[in-house]
């Protein structure tokens, strides 16, 4: 199936590991031009250079405000346009309740929530009809996932927000979407199985619990988000698409 990739242009963030490195890989794979991001201007650079020259990579904080306009303005100087936007970031700090700091839900408010707000609604200024933005959440969304706190804090607001800009911008045929891995065989999920006692027992547990049996690869998150974002799911707009392995048991 052609997605209609070829020559589109799309910024992915947090672009050098896991999501949304494994998003960009089937973009360009699929004929798309990708700026990806990451905090680091090294690792950057190296995952720009192993997805070829189809690829530049930028160093950027989501949490600068600053950033949302300079990504868009690389995706038009290098590939001469720009299509649309995967907005991907680190996981919050894992904890409980009572655990977390108010230096820990600020820091995580300015990268993950209001990074990604800026960086939609300034994606959204700028697109064209038939363009997308798609933001990388969680299942925490449906339901909090213990441990995780913060983010099952901003995680449903950022989905709120989601549904607000696509009926915003529905009528300019700009699209707006979620995706929302479950366990995907990550070095974040690695991370966080292994805070407990027993990492082996604790994936276990989970995959029985997972109807395929099996944590999801990001090569798998990377082909439903490619999809996403091409032309290919263009009446696909306002909807969270669960990427789980069926572990969400609702409609």
């Amino acid at each position: 199936m052609d997605l209609g990739l070829k020559d589109r242009v799309y910024v992915v963030t947090g672009a050098t590991r896991g999501l949304g490195n494994a998003t960009a890989r089937e973009l360009v794979a699929d004929g798309a031009k990708v700026v990806v991001t990451g905090r680091d201007e090294k690792t950057v650079a190296e995952a720009a250079a192993e997805l070829g020259p189809n690829a530049v990579g930028v160093a950027a904080d989501n949490a600068d405000p600053a950033v949302a306009e300079q990504l868009i303005a690389a995706a038009r100087e290098h590939f001469g346009g720009f299509d649309g936007v995967l907005i991907s970031v680190g996981g919050p700090a894992p904890g409980f309740a009572a655990d977390n700091t108010d230096e820990q839900w600020q820091a995580a408010f300015d990268s993950v929530f209001l990074g990604a707000v800026r960086l939609a609604r300034t994606a959204a200024a700028e697109l064209r009809e038939g363009g997308v933005i798609a933001f990388v959440l969680s299942g925490s969304v449906y339901e909090p996932i213990a441990g995780l706190t913060i983010s099952n804090g901003l995680r449903p607001g950022l989905a709120g927000f989601a549904k607000s800009l696509a009926s915003e911008v529905g009528p300019r045929g700009i699209r707006v979407l979620g995706v929302l891995p479950g366990r995907i065989a990550t070095d974040r999920m690695r991370q966080l199985d292994g805070l407990s006692p027993d990492p082996e027992g604790t994936r276990a547990a989970n995959e029985a619990g997972i109807p395929l049996r099996r944590y999801g690869t990001p090569e798998e998150f990377g082909r439903t988000a490619a999809f996403l974002l091409s032309p290919a799911a263009s009446y696909l707009t306002g909807i969270m698409v669960p990427v789980d392995g069926g572990a969400r048991r609702g409609f």
